[in-house]
């Protein structure tokens, strides 16, 4: 087991269950910013503290969905714990048995994706979790997982980046952390010894406003104003000059007595521009589009370009059904992860991935409008000049989300 010098606050949060006068902690709470460390010092110490108090006994490892667990957590645990633990994986059964010095214990991973999540680790007895990506999960399921660490002596392990202060892991355990026996530990990329300053700046020109405090210095701060403050007129608004394009995407937020708005979007020299739009508010017309008039419309929107898929609102059904009857468009439909698709959004227009041509309008109008709803208890965008934005939000997810970073 070989690792880079660890900061104080890494070898605590992996030590301190074996440390006079933090021992007595019923667990942990990790939060701060991305790439500091959090991960690896929490999931190595979760197997060496299993390991070295317990012998054939359950344990929990939960994400907010089990693919992203094994790819952010479990499948570097033979890489971090070599030659320490011998470790087997049964992925059918979702689960790892860890061995060393005669010792056994199983592993079963969870994924805390919404409501429904609670009743898949219901009925199990355990000597400790950890929860990653904590602040991502339903409270019905952190609280079923905590109810299932029941075995003497059993602890709990959270992690998490921040999220906005009313969020209720928030209140009601960073803020009762010393109610609850818990310690608490804010980490920063200071704590992460092995970035150089060079990738701390270059993570640092990723975000602004709500996501550079969140995801950057680490604190858990309120959404408020303006969306996108990142989009710049002068920087992101182009002319739609001829470019060498090499593939098109066509992304559609579709509404009936909202408006429906659909953008082209053309890949060049590794850019993507939104070449033209197709913008239909049936209050400010007056009158409605059936689908077929709205899949016309896509047609002229796309002309003769060879398009690789039309990204389509989950919830236009209807809409979805009249493009596959047609036959020319391979239709998909749309994630509608609001939040994340804002931050990936919102990484793109910083990092200068995406850009608007000055005949999409009302894309760029909404781009100045778009605002948070400060009276939410949580983070959501106010439901008025949000058509373009979704579209913009469904074309960003298709084609950058699997390639973003993974936040720890």
């Amino acid at each position: 087991m070989i690792y880079q010098k660890l900061s104080p606050r890494q070898n605590l949060a992996m030590t301190w269950w074996n440390r006079p006068g933090f021992e007595a902690y019923d667990g942990i709470i990790c939060d701060g910013s991305i790439r500091s460390g959090k991960t690896v010092a929490m999931t190595v110490g979760f197997l060496m503290w299993a390991m070295s108090r317990f012998d054939g006994c359950n344990f929990a490892i939960c994400g907010k969905t089990i693919e992203s667990l094994r790819r952010n957590v479990t499948s570097n645990l033979p890489q971090w714990l070599a030659g320490v633990f011998s470790f087997k994986e049964y992925r059918t059964e979702n689960k790892i048995v860890v061995s060393a010095n005669g010792k056994s214990n199983n592993f079963y991973l969870f994924g805390g994706r919404d409501e429904s999540s609670a009743a898949l680790i219901q009925g199990i007895t355990l000597a400790g979790i950890l929860l990653d990506e904590v602040a991502l999960m339903p409270r019905s399921f952190v609280e079923q997982a905590c109810a299932r660490c029941s075995v003497a002596g059993s602890k709990l392990w959270f992690n998490c980046n921040p999220e906005g202060p009313s969020h209720w892991f928030y209140l009601t355990w960073v803020l009762e952390a010393q109610k609850r026996n818990m310690l608490h530990l804010h980490f920063t990329m200071d704590d992460n010894l092995s970035l150089s300053e060079a990738i701390k700046q270059r993570y640092e020109s990723l975000y602004s406003g709500v996501f550079y405090d969140r995801f950057i210095r680490g604190m858990w701060v309120v959404a408020e104003g303006l969306i996108y403050t990142m989009f710049n007129k002068d920087f992101h608004v182009v002319k739609p000059e001829a470019r060498p394009y090499d593939k098109y995407y066509i992304s559609v937020d579709y509404g009936t007595v909202n408006p429906t708005s659909a953008g082209l979007w053309g890949r060049a020299n590794g850019k993507w521009y939104r070449m033209r739009e197709y913008y239909f508010d049936s209050r400010k017309e007056g009158r409605q589009r059936t689908d077929e008039e709205h899949y016309s419309e896509l047609e002229k929107l796309a002309g003769d370009l060879r398009i690789t898929v039309v990204i389509v609102d989950p919830s236009a059904a209807s809409f979805i059904e009249v493009i596959r009857r047609h036959g020319r468009f391979f239709v998909e439909k749309a994630s509608n992860s609001v939040i994340d698709g804002i931050r990936n959004v919102a990484t793109r227009l910083q990092c200068g991935d995406i850009f608007i041509c000055d005949c999409c309008t009302d894309c760029i109008r909404e781009f100045g409008l778009y605002r948070w709803d400060e009276k939410a208890p949580m983070d959501r965008p106010i439901k008025e000049n949000d058509h373009s934005m979704d579209d913009v939000r469904y074309f960003v997810h298709k084609v950058y989300a699997p390639a973003l970073f993974s936040f720890k």
